[in-house]
């Protein structure tokens, strides 16, 4: 029972964090009318997963629907325990953006739906799906490589915090570069513009779990490497053996 406790809250604190600062965020450089706000808001969403998936990586850290159904597919967490973060990260964002709706002006909040995302001009909802697969599968891969890989070097969240801010600036102006289905779900509910979910939810789903059971298949379950990735034979070139 206290196991469960402490991966619900681990997981309900890191996606309102996530949620409250992204948006606010979002919600401040409308405010200013800030030309820089699409930087601001890459590095926030960066900055706040690197410090709340190092402060909480030994419980859980996942935050995203996208990672926890990748983990589920690759088999690293009981289903019970998936549901179970999936219940908390999505009530940790609707508490974040209905805090937002609550303390931010309203005028900013809803020109900005609360930090949520919405499709740029001129992106359908099949390229809308395909760039949010390909930026979750960016970030799942790290997911992987960096926090679940026993060989991996031990970086905390910044390697995770680093993909998201470059996600966000490469994709950003096209989809919001959501990448999590709680990030976008929580403003969505709250703002009342539940338009363009399905985006949000088939894209970051189809890439998450695309690049958990790849690189479960291709760079975990596999034999020792050989030393050296294995042994140099010498050259039969004369020149090069003469020098």
């Amino acid at each position: 029972m206290r196991d469960t406790i402490r991966h619900f809250t681990a997981e309900f604190m890191g996606t309102f964090a996530l949620v409250f600062v992204g948006g606010a965020t979002i919600i401040s450089a409308e405010m200013r009318q800030s030309p820089t706000a699409l930087l601001e808001a890459a590095f926030a969403h960066g900055l706040i997963l690197f410090a709340l998936v190092t402060a909480t990586m030994r419980v859980s850290g996942h935050f995203n629907p996208a990672v926890t159904l990748g983990f589920l597919a690759a088999r690293r967490i009981e289903p019970m325990m998936g549901a179970l973060y999936l219940v908390a990260q999505l009530l940790g964002s609707t508490l974040a953006a209905y805090s937002l709706k609550g303390l931010f002006p309203a005028a900013a909040a809803a020109a900005t739906r609360l930090g949520g995302q919405a499709l740029g001009a001129g992106i359908s909802a099949e390229q809308g799906i395909a760039i949010e697969a390909i930026a979750t599968f960016f970030l799942v891969i790290t997911v992987f490589g960096s926090a679940v890989d026993p060989r991996a070097p031990r970086l905390g969240g910044l390697a995770i915090g680093l993909v998201v801010t470059a996600d966000i600036l490469a994709f950003g102006p096209f989809t919001g570069a959501s990448m999590n289905p709680a990030r976008s779900f929580g403003p969505a509910l709250a703002s009342g513009s539940l338009d363009g979910q399905i985006v949000y939810w088939t894209g970051p789903l189809i890439g998450g779990i695309a690049a958990a059971v790849l690189y479960e298949l291709l760079f975990l379950r596999r034999g020792p490497d050989a030393a050296l990735h294995g042994a140099v034979q010498p050259s039969r070139d004369p020149i090069v053996q003469d020098s």
